[in-house]
């Protein structure tokens, strides 16, 4: 009874909280998160003004947020050599698909964030399985989950790509480089780097001179020691400017296997505006920062 009873209890609560409208939610969010609510008609952290973009998403951001059409715009931005080889985007997952795909791949959705599915050996699943997950993904209305709007409106999809391993056959690093514009010193670039996702996750920021920030965000513990900076940087750097021109501030996320560089996505809200920075001043530094890029000084 008493697990039946916790079970209905979470059950409401989740539906209670589903009826909630985008504003409060998010405020509730970001208190239960951050530890304070937010200011979002006066925003001043970062994860303030994102909230703000959750809210009142550019146009431009849903062509952009979705995984497959974005292609299109890396594809004439910094050319197909960019991007992750495409294996298959059916407009229905079937038993044949899957016995057309190779032995390793990853499968991904078009219309969200966190949908990965990484196969290193297609003998040891099964088509039923990746149909459920598939299935369940199709099933998300990702503009429900962070109350994130400019994903109204994409149309769900299943894809898959080629799986990108680095000469140790691990799956490279993401580095999430957040793209504030371009500065008396040069590009304003933080690039988070999250080493080792699918196993023991650890991340770590770098400033635009590859100097490690004393900073941890989220659930990620940060690495023992800082990463070399990678050999092919200002390549990275490059296309990262070259993909957010124009946009205002987004996060251009990147993979460098054994230098190469691949797209992975461009992030216009991320953390919905809930991410927790240690220390804390690092949420007022970058929303400072994040103004300054929005309204420079005359």
């Amino acid at each position: 009874m008493g697990n039946s009873a916790s079970h209905i209890t979470k059950q409401v609560l989740r539906w209670g909280t589903a009826l909630l409208p985008d504003p409060l939610y998010l405020a509730l969010s970001h208190r239960r998160r951050i530890g304070r609510f937010p200011r979002i008609k006066d925003p001043a952290t970062f994860n303030e003004m994102i909230l703000a973009r959750c809210l009142h998403p550019d146009p431009r951001w849903k062509d952009l947020a979705d995984k497959l059409s974005v292609r299109t715009y890396v594809r004439d931005r910094i050319g197909e050599k960019y991007l992750i080889p495409l294996i298959a985007a059916p407009d229905l997952f079937t038993r044949e698909i899957f016995e057309f795909l190779p032995s390793s791949f990853v499968m991904k959705a078009s219309h969200g964030s966190g949908f990965v599915e990484v196969v290193r050996d297609k003998s040891r699943t099964s088509f039923e399985a990746l149909q459920r997950r598939a299935e369940e993904w199709l099933g998300i209305d990702y503009s429900r989950v962070a109350r994130e709007r400019h994903y109204r409106g994409i149309r769900p999809r299943i894809f898959f790509e080629k799986l990108l391993l680095d000469k140790t056959g691990r799956v490279p690093a993401d580095l999430k480089m957040h793209v504030f514009g371009r500065g008396p010193d040069g590009p304003i670039i933080y690039t988070g780097i999250i080493a080792d996702r699918f196993g023991d996750a650890r991340a770590d920021i770098y400033d635009a001179h590859w100097n490690r920030l004393e900073l941890a965000w989220g659930s990620y513990r940060r690495s023992e020691c800082a990463l070399p900076r990678p050999s092919n940087w200002d390549t990275l750097t490059r296309i990262a400017m070259q993909l957010a021109e124009g946009l205002g501030y987004v996060r251009v996320d990147l993979y460098a296997p054994d230098d190469e560089v691949y797209f992975g996505e461009l992030t216009f809200t991320p953390g919905g505006g809930t991410m927790p920075y240690t220390p804390d001043r690092c949420d007022y530094e970058w929303g400072r920062i994040l103004k300054q890029a929005h309204y420079p000084a005359a």
